[in-house]
């Protein structure tokens, strides 16, 4: 049987999408959660893991709502920030609410979560989103893997053409 520090070590070379997880109830709450997936297309639904000490999981669980701000490559800070135990992560993030949770500004994709479900899982609870609102656009994922922020992305590395060159194809 795998021990503990084993399973860790295991999970770290599991690449994961980071996520900042926000509720509000009296004020904004978040954290940040690279337990995240896809759950359904029809209806659109979301998963996501939060520990059962998190001082996220009240409000969620009283409001039944939360969040979840995707974030892209050089958002490396609010994913250290929202990971640490400072009572003021909101005080240095750039957000605001959207559809009344808090959003971060910078991230390239949102949703917006009724609660549907929640799961006892060992030390964490899977919460399961049916997905209200969202918005995205097109950038390279922020993934934590090896116990370190990066971009694993093609789309990350791809060439780009000079600014010059696209400005001369247009005047064509």
């Amino acid at each position: 049987m795998i021990g503990e520090q084993g399973f860790r070590d295991l999970m770290a070379a599991v690449c994961a999408q980071v996520t900042i997880v926000t509720a509000a109830e009296g004020g904004p709450f978040g954290t940040t959660v690279s337990a995240f997936a896809s759950l359904s297309l029809r209806p659109p639904m979301i998963t996501v893991a939060l520990d059962r000490s998190s001082r996220l999981l009240g409000p969620v669980l009283r409001t039944g709502r939360f969040g979840v701000n995707v974030l892209g490559q050089g958002q490396e800070e609010e994913a250290r920030l929202f990971a640490s135990r400072s009572d003021d992560r909101f005080g240095a993030a750039d957000w605001h609410y959207d559809h009344g949770l808090p959003r971060l500004s910078g991230a390239p994709a949102w949703l917006a979560c009724e609660l549907a479900q929640a799961v006892e899982g060992g030390d964490h609870m899977l919460l399961v989103g049916a997905v209200g609102e969202a918005d995205a656009r097109t950038a390279p994922p922020l993934v934590y893997g090896h116990r370190s922020y990066g971009t694993h992305s093609g789309f990350a590395a791809r060439p780009r053409r000079p600014v010059a060159d696209l400005i001369a194809a247009c005047s064509h």
